[in-house]
């Protein structure tokens, strides 16, 4: 409550030599709200959008020379041998193939100097019309020179404000210290489900930075009790070789506890303060460690004349990449908000969490209960190698699970109430929305409720005509039972 311990120092360093990196996290749909504000707050002349350069990749490469090795039949008329392709290949791997934009970097000039100062710009595709301006001159040749803020674009905080909207609570002024709360990461008891039925032994499923199998385990291992070591684990989770093989291991082999192991880069630093290690020491020791460099030998040195144990030097060895504290801070921050409306909300949270992250959502296996998503479920866990869409349905499908065991359901579609894309909280149910009905895009969805405002669809027919819905989605639509008492055309027949 009193703050987090993260030193001003992390930031721009002891003597303000160190160039601060900005990242801001805001709702997709605000995101470029955000970046018209920044460009406004600055000077449109004093930011400039990061860019990116995409170049050609290894398969792509030798698929290049394959096809200059064929004619337009595909018949082989300028035959090489294998190590002739890959010596071909690799002058070709990694030339420029096109630019773009980063989602969110933005460079931003000092008021009394001008961009030529530092690298060149450009419109994005020499758009002169574009009101975006981008420099692709390499990052690491500016990166100590100019601020770079990421005004990035996320699920979050979109979230948050539905949560806002759903339960009338501001999440803003929930307690970060609710019991309750707390308890989900470490079991199940505050939801009042069964671990057995629902295959865990966590709460988190569906909260953001917690709800992958990864730091899943995490939990499991560390059974965390308070914020502070929420944020510890969002850190391991973040790094780089800083839980699996180092953290892990001390902890199983009761060297060090969860509270003492380097988790964020500022726990190196306060810890060789601490010890009294000189600040400024202590601050480059961090910096060498965050970013994979490991210790020099008078880094070593100097930290045993200190009494720092073995442990913690073996560790920052091991390290590749560390995450920010203040990175861990805000990220645990939104969790747990988010979390405290699942024990206490939540109707309001899986209406939420279904909206903004539901894109797998199955309606119609969904709809049929329990029992059929649990099969699906053992499916997805016995599949060796999940892609991303099997990952997400795999959560998606949880979350389902999980919303039923606590005494909850879902409504089909309904043609007169539904939202495009929002679930709607009716009674102890979920309304689906359209677009969650498989085969119906948004595009489809919104059609579909803005010509319901106009005028109440009269017939499948009168449907079909006005919203653009195929007769494959019309099938879909009968199946879940959507146009039930819905004639199939407006003819009256007269006999």
């Amino acid at each position: 409550k009193a703050g987090q311990d993260i030193p001003f120092e992390v930031f721009m360093g002891f003597e303000g030599d160190k160039v601060p990196d900005i990242d801001l996290n805001f709702s997709g749909e605000y995101q470029e709200r955000a970046h018209k504000f920044i460009e406004e707050l600055f000077g449109k002349s004093h930011v400039f959008r990061a860019g990116t350069i995409s170049t050609i990749a290894d398969r792509s490469a030798i698929g290049y020379v394959r096809a200059y090795m064929e004619d337009k039949n595909g018949n082989i008329v300028n035959p090489l041998n294998p190590a002739e392709q890959e010596r071909l290949a690799m002058y070709v791997t990694g030339v420029k193939r096109t630019t773009g934009q980063h989602p969110g970097g933005l460079m931003i000039v000092p008021s009394e100097y001008d961009i030529h100062d530092f690298t060149p710009y450009q419109h994005p595709a020499n758009d002169k019309k574009s009101g975006v301006y981008t420099t692709h001159f390499a990052y690491e040749a500016i990166h100590d020179d100019l601020v770079k803020l990421d005004a990035l674009g996320h699920d979050d905080p979109t979230m948050i404000k539905l949560l806002h909207e759903y339960s009338g609570v501001d999440p803003m002024t929930i307690p970060m210290d609710d019991k309750a709360t707390m308890s989900i990461f470490s079991s199940v008891k505050a939801l009042g489900v069964d671990p057995e039925e629902l295959g865990t032994d966590v709460g988190t499923i569906g909260i953001p930075e917690f709800g992958t199998d990864f730091v899943m385990g995490m939990l499991r291992e560390t059974k965390p009790k308070t914020f502070a070591e929420l944020v510890r684990i969002s850190g391991l989770s973040h790094g780089t070789d800083v839980w699996l093989g180092n953290a892990q291991t001390l902890i199983e082999k009761k060297i060090a506890t969860l509270s003492e192991v380097i988790s964020c880069r500022d726990d190196i630093m306060i810890y060789l303060i601490h010890k009294g290690v000189p600040p400024s020491s202590a601050f480059k020791i961090m910096e060498n460690v965050r970013k994979g460099k490991g210790l020099k030998e008078e880094e070593e040195k100097l930290m045993r004349e200190y009494n720092v144990p073995e442990w913690f030097i073996e560790s920052c060895k091991k390290i590749k990449y560390l995450f920010p504290k203040a990175h861990a801070v805000a990220y645990v921050s939104m969790a747990f908000r988010i979390a405290y409306f699942k024990v206490h909300y939540p109707l309001a949270f899986y209406a939420a969490f279904f909206s903004t992250k539901g894109d797998e959502f199955d309606a119609e296996l969904i709809l049929k209960g329990k029992e059929a998503i649990k099969k699906r479920l053992v499916e997805l866990n016995n599949s060796p190698k999940k892609d991303v869409k099997e990952k997400n349905e795999e959560k998606v499908l949880e979350a389902a699970l999980e919303m039923i065991l606590r005494g909850f359901g879902f409504k089909k579609p309904d043609l007169r109430r539904s939202h495009y894309s929002r679930f709607i909280i009716d009674g102890k149910d979920l309304l689906i929305p359209f677009n969650k009905i498989h085969g119906i895009g948004d595009n489809v969805a919104k059609s579909i409720v803005q010509q319901r405002e106009v005028k109440m669809f009269t017939s499948i027919e009168d449907l079909m005509t006005r919203a653009k819905v195929t007769k494959a989605q019309v099938e879909v639509l009968k199946r879940l039972g959507v146009l039930d008492g819905l004639p199939e055309t407006d003819q009256a027949f007269l006999f």
